[in-house]
């Protein structure tokens, strides 16, 4: 892999992690067009681990004083069980459901592990799926109310929530996506269902990083390491500002143009499978 390359895939990582596009199907369609499918699994999983920790790395600190904040009331709320103020109480409850809502991608991600990291990593089904969610995404943003906020957060639509970002096991889907679409459909606002969509991944996103990097690091060729560095600090950079940049689109835009864009490039994924432009 060249420092071109692997600033590329770094490029790729940022862009898409955070929007509703599903970051794993990009960062895939890039390795098919940059002709990168001779690395070995090895090799190629340990590269995307330690890109991925570059936006991991930005949602921690775009985030943290969120993060801090709800995670020292749910401390508050168990030391002092009644004896806490409201402000308290609500935010140890959105910690209590943001630990709820991670607990289906991790149980499904474990049952299924083999057949997401081999059957599933298939270009024919991300182009697929990357029309079908979007669809979905586009009905969700059209027909959902939009009028509940983080605050009116129940136990059973954190669940929910859980299980549509347990969706994004299969690659095309997108974590965001899943748990937008299905934060819309709940009717929540554009904002506090990306507000929350963000907050509920970190449990998983940060857990299944640091596990993966942490597996695999060895199998990175000592050639790519600076490479590696800068394709991190990349992902890191370009990551962090699309949270920004998309919290402050949703007050006032709609998930369309991530609708048209999914929809359009799983049409171009299938069109080059189908004319065995791409052979897989």
């Amino acid at each position: 892999m060249t420092p071109f390359e692997a600033i590329i895939l770094g490029l790729v990582q940022g862009l898409t992690e955070f929007l509703p596009i599903s970051s794993s199907a990009h960062v895939q369609i890039a390795q098919q067009m940059l002709g990168l499918q001779s690395m070995s699994k090895p090799e190629l999983t340990a590269f995307i681990a330690t890109i991925q920790l570059g936006t991991e790395l930005a949602v921690l600190i775009y985030f943290w004083r969120d993060i801090t904040r709800i995670a020292a009331a749910v401390f508050r709320a168990i030391a002092l069980k009644s004896k806490v103020d409201e402000e308290t109480r609500r935010d140890a409850k959105l910690g209590w459901l943001i630990v709820i809502g991670s607990l289906p991608v991790v149980v499904i991600g474990l049952v299924f592990k083999d057949l997401i990291e081999n059957q599933l990593r298939s270009l024919w089904v991300i182009g697929f799926m990357l029309i079908a969610f979007g669809l979905v995404l586009g009905a969700a943003d059209k027909y959902g109310k939009r009028n509940r906020s983080i605050d009116s957060l129940t136990t059973k639509h954190g669940i929910l929530f859980g299980l549509g970002q347990a969706l994004a096991v299969i690659p095309g889907v997108s974590r965001s996506g899943g748990t937008i679409s299905m934060g819309l459909l709940l009717g929540y606002s554009r904002q506090a269902a990306a507000r929350y969509s963000f907050l509920l991944a970190i449990p998983a996103v940060v857990a299944s990083g640091l596990y993966e990097f942490a597996k695999t690091y060895k199998d990175l060729p000592a050639a790519d390491l600076a490479a590696t560095v800068i394709a991190t600090f990349v992902s890191f950079a370009v990551g962090f500002s699309v949270i920004i940049g998309l919290l402050r689109y949703l007050n006032r835009g709609s998930f369309l143009p991530f609708v048209v864009w999914r929809v359009g490039l799983g049409a171009v994924v299938l069109t080059l499978l189908a004319t065995g432009v791409w052979a897989v």
